[in-house]
């Protein structure tokens, strides 16, 4: 039978495609991002980033709700990734901030670095298997964070208490420190999903629509300040567990101390009183009374 001749087949078909349709979705927002950074709409290639981002988000869903996810599908998925979280982001911070010097396009560089190795180790370690977490700073989130910098300084509270900053200089930690995170091992929890099945699950699906509902009404005021919190937040609980971990159940010198008080050794004198009363025996010499008798 022709595949013309099977609606089943067509459909399956077009399941199929749907996935791969949101993916180059997202390469048009990453495209058109590096494209409005390039006519100085600053503004505009934020948003078409966190625009990519969503879609993002959205292909990964539908492939595991309609079971068409394939090898080719992460492949594409990751270069388009690498454009739309690396080359975009990175392109809108070295316009905005590292284009005067002769080697400051270093730093932007060396993000987009980040970003493709972390993309092909997401692949051998994470890819088509279910997550329980990301390891490393998830790069959606990286690129999010530089590319909504931009509409953040904009807002008035920003214009007010914190335009005085060296933004330069602390735009371009905040590159070395994303890097790093994101080729790290920290664990970074992923999105919750809607659930009304459970307390946890129904407390998650509210504090998710309390976030859709302040990024779509103050989205300014969202995304910058609320990924951020998010990559500082799973930074510091890393930290704290490792320090926890390595901490000892007890001190180390009230259990030593505690040991030597309670330690009862018993020394066996048997062996050195034998000896001692041969030695006794053969230099003593009998007096004259002592023979007589």
């Amino acid at each position: 039978m022709r595949d013309q001749d099977n609606p089943t087949k067509k459909l399956r078909k077009g399941i199929i495609i749907l996935p791969s349709a949101f993916t180059l979705a997202n390469l048009f927002f990453g495209f058109y991002a590096i494209v409005a950074t390039t006519r100085g709409d600053f503004l505009e290639a934020g948003w078409f980033v966190v625009w990519a981002a969503i879609i993002d988000l959205l292909d990964g869903r539908i492939a595991r709700a309609t079971r068409t996810g394939s090898k080719f599908g992460a492949e594409l998925d990751s270069l388009v990734d690498a454009i739309s979280f690396g080359v975009a982001p990175s392109f809108i911070v070295y316009t905005l901030y590292f284009s005067d010097g002769n080697w400051s396009w270093m730093l932007p560089f060396s993000y987009l670095m980040a970003v493709v190795v972390r993309l092909a180790r997401f692949n051998i370690e994470q890819a088509g298997v279910q997550k329980k977490y990301f390891h490393g700073l998830p790069c959606p989130t990286a690129g999010i964070i530089l590319a909504t910098f931009y509409p953040f300084s904009q807002t008035l509270i920003f214009r007010e208490y914190l335009q005085t900053m060296p933004w330069s200089r602390i735009n371009a930690i905040l590159l070395i420190v994303l890097s790093a995170l994101m080729l790290s091992n920290i664990p970074y929890a992923l999105v919750p999903q809607i659930s009304f099945r459970s307390i946890k699950g129904i407390l998650a699906s509210l504090w998710m629509s309390l976030n859709i509902l302040v990024a779509i009404s103050m989205p300014s005021y969202y995304f910058f300040p609320a990924l951020l919190g998010y990559t500082l937040w799973g930074l510091s609980r890393a930290v704290i567990h490792g320090l926890l971990e390595r901490l000892p159940e007890k001190d180390p010198l009230l259990e030593i101390l505690g040991n030597e008080s309670e330690e009862v050794r018993t020394v066996d004198y048997g062996e050195f009183t034998a000896m001692r009363s041969q030695e006794e025996s053969i230099h003593h010499q009998p007096t004259k009374r002592e023979r007589e008798r």
